[in-house]
Parts: C-alpha cells; sequence; structure tokens
C-alpha cells in the first residue's frame, strides 16, 4: 500500500528533482511542501491545488494511489 506522502514524493521526483525546484514553481515553500512529503502534515484544498499546478497535473491525480480502509476503518 502506497501512502499519500509516498505518492506524492513519486509524483515530484517524476516532474522535478528537489522539493526546492517544487518550492521555485509554486507559491508555497519547500518547508511546508517537506511536511506533506514526509505525511506530517495535511494540506488543504487550497494547497491541493497549489500542488496540481505547481506539477501541471489535474488534483485529481494527487489522489491516485492504492490505500488500504481497512487500515484506517472507524469502529462503530
Amino acid at each position: 500500500m502506497k501512502s499519500f506522502s509516498e505518492h506524492l514524493k513519486e509524483i515530484r521526483k517524476d516532474k522535478y528533482n528537489s522539493m526546492d525546484a517544487v518550492a521555485q514553481n509554486s507559491v508555497f515553500d519547500s518547508s511546508n511542501y517537506n511536511k506533506f512529503e514526509n505525511g506530517k502534515g495535511n494540506p488543504t484544498i487550497e494547497t491541493i491545488l497549489k500542488m496540481a499546478s505547481a506539477f501541471k497535473i489535474p488534483p485529481k491525480e494527487l489522489f491516485d494511489f492504492d490505500f488500504d480502509i481497512e487500515k484506517y476503518k472507524i469502529d462503530e
């Protein structure tokens, strides 16, 4: 299973070499982006749109990864 942060890192490596390059091509800084790649932050919808714009991809592509729903199932 791949997480959002792992998927984000793969996209970034495919499009740019470094996190600094992402920051140069977007309106957020590399320290904020680093949090998302390391799974330590939750991007807002606005940030998702900025990431998609920086990568020149549709926003939905950021969420196109394998996800194990059972791992995050809420007990009823």
